[in-house]
C-alpha cells in the first residue's frame, strides 16, 4: 500500500526556474541583439516581453507549489497548437486539393 508521499511524488513535477527569463533578459540588451533587431526590423527592442516573463516567473515562485503547478497545467492547456490534426481521408483530399495539378498529364 502507497503512502500519500509516494503517490505525490510519482506525479512529474516541473521544476520552476527564472534562470531561462533571466538570460533572455539579459541577451535582450546586448549590442549584438539591439543592432540584430534594428537591423531586421529598424527598431530597437524595449525588451517588455522578456521583463513581463521574469516578473511573471518570480510571481510563481511566491506562490506554493500544488497551485504553480495547476497554473502551468492551465496555460499549457490554453496554448494554441502549432499543427492542424486531419484524419487519412481529410488529409488526402486537402493534398489532392493543393497538389492534384500535379498529377495531371500535361
Amino acid at each position: 500500500m502507497a503512502s500519500a508521499n509516494e503517490e505525490a511524488s510519482s506525479v512529474p513535477r516541473r521544476r520552476l526556474s527564472c534562470t531561462t527569463c533571466f538570460n533572455a533578459l539579459w541577451f535582450c540588451y546586448s549590442p549584438v541583439h539591439q543592432m540584430q533587431q534594428y537591423y531586421r526590423l529598424g527598431v530597437l527592442d524595449n525588451c517588455s516581453g522578456k521583463w513581463s516573463a521574469l516578473v511573471d516567473c518570480l510571481t510563481l515562485k511566491t506562490k506554493r507549489a500544488s497551485e504553480v503547478q495547476e497554473i502551468l497545467e492551465n496555460r499549457e492547456k490554453a496554448q494554441h497548437h502549432i499543427w492542424t490534426f486531419r484524419t487519412p481521408e481529410e488529409a488526402s483530399s486537402h493534398w489532392k486539393g493543393l497538389f492534384g495539378h500535379l498529377d495531371k498529364p500535361e
